[in-house]
């Protein structure tokens, strides 16, 4: 099978020749086994599978667009995709050079280049080249630990790798201009180790008959244009509040036209209980505002608070101000439990004042928690060096220090 990318149209008069200099250069080389032709301004706007033979017709390299999501065009693109010391051939002469080497001083008089097809490893940029190693690692004699995971197995591992992302994600926003390229390459790989689950379970459900990589891919495409009517249909979406009511509508069409259930759909249905809470209860109520139950305006939220709060310390009064550290108990174990729901309510709209403010509540208590490690570390560092003892120093010690730690802090900042 020959394919025969855009671009190369020009050179058809010569194709024929071309594949024939290529098979007296690569004696392995069997078109009918599948064979890649294409331009070299055109070669960033192709899915190169690098494990395949490309012939590379060298024309002006002007470039006519790439793919979305892949940076770089002609040389600069296959050097990434195959490495600047990759052996190449020239055709017709059958000259064997560096692909780094044509980059730089062309390719003289002769006008293609023959790229022999990579084992997957030998292209680990190769988009080919994952899905490959995934099969491998199950396949019998593969890795033992691959071998027995299963969907239910994996599936803590989805949450771990999309915290650590997060993490990579939130430090990228904060880090300072010297440090952005460490952070930077972290992002990329914490991308990697979540693409890697999502291509894990693919493969799993390949080798039951269920579904596989391509089926994933067309579903969320189909998805994602469905629920984007306002660009891909008629539909109109000024703002994204307005986008988001669409997506919450056209979802519960979805869920009612599958039949999933005897019972209508709700808003709230299908928020995982697996999320953080505070990821949840944001979920809900973004939910919920989009079908229209929201605060009008910040005031009442405010106010709400406020409530809150009160009821939360009646609630504590009643249960006796329970202290764990002194060892007051509560009053009874339903007085406790009512305090327990107060809390709840309290955590719940204050996360609903983060939505409402774009302040992401779960991120904000991960900062406040980076925020007090790295203070009650520089509380711990100073009471060492002027020999006090953290175990035995009173609480004003501590947050004499704890102050002094805030103000250097704020100092460093102006």
């Amino acid at each position: 099978m020959i394919d025969v990318g855009s671009g190369a149209t020009q050179f058809a008069g010569s194709l024929d020749a071309l594949v024939a200099a290529a098979q007296r250069a690569d004696v392995d080389l069997n078109p009918s086994r599948g064979i890649t032709i294409v331009a070299l301004s055109a070669c960033a706007n192709q899915a190169i599978d690098c494990t395949r033979p490309l012939i590379l017709l060298i024309d002006a390299e002007t470039g006519n667009g790439h793919l979305p999501g892949r940076r770089g065009t002609g040389w600069d693109l296959l050097i990434r995709l195959y490495g600047a010391d990759h052996q190449v051939i020239q055709l017709p002469s059958g000259t064997r050079r560096t692909l780094g080497t044509c980059a730089a001083d062309g390719t003289g008089d002769d006008h293609a280049l023959y790229l022999a097809g990579q084992p997957p490893l030998e292209v680990p940029s190769s988009p080919w080249t994952m899905p490959w190693l995934s099969a491998r690692l199950r396949a019998p004699d593969g890795c033992p630990w691959d071998r027995e995971q299963t969907h239910a197995s994996l599936a803590k591992h989805v949450i771990e790798e999309s915290w650590e992302l997060h993490d990579a994600i939130m430090s990228l926003e904060s880090v300072s201009e010297g440090d952005r390229p460490r952070a930077i390459a972290d992002l990329a790989e914490e991308l990697g180790d979540v693409l890697l689950q999502v291509i894990l379970h693919a493969q799993i459900a390949e080798e039951r008959g269920d579904f596989d990589l391509a089926d994933v891919y067309e579903g969320l495409v189909r998805k994602i244009v469905r629920r984007h009517p306002h660009v891909f249909g008629g539909a109109t979406a000024a703002t994204s509040r307005d986008v988001q009511r669409n997506w919450e509508l056209i979802k519960s069409e979805e869920r009612a036209a599958a039949g999933q259930s005897e019972r209508v759909k709700g808003a709230l249905d299908g928020v995982s209980r697996g999320l953080p809470a505070l990821s949840a209860s944001r979920e809900l109520q973004d939910r919920a505002s989009a079908v229209g139950y929201d605060w009008p305006t910040l005031d009442g939220l405010r106010a709400k608070i406020s409530e809150e709060l009160a009821e939360l310390d009646e609630a504590l009064a009643a249960a006796g101000h329970p202290d764990q550290i002194t060892s007051r108990p509560a009053t009874s174990d339903a007085a406790l439990a009512h305090a327990h729901e107060e809390l709840g309510d309290v955590l719940a709209v204050i996360v609903n004042l983060g939505r409402r403010s774009g302040i992401d509540p779960e991120a904000a208590l991960r900062g406040a928690n980076d925020k007090f490690r790295r203070r009650f570390s520089e509380v711990e560092r100073r009471a060492e060096t002027r020999g006090i003892s953290i175990k035995d120093a009173d609480f004003a010690t501590l947050d004499a220090l704890w102050n002094e730690v805030k103000a250097a802090e704020r100092e460093v900042k102006g």
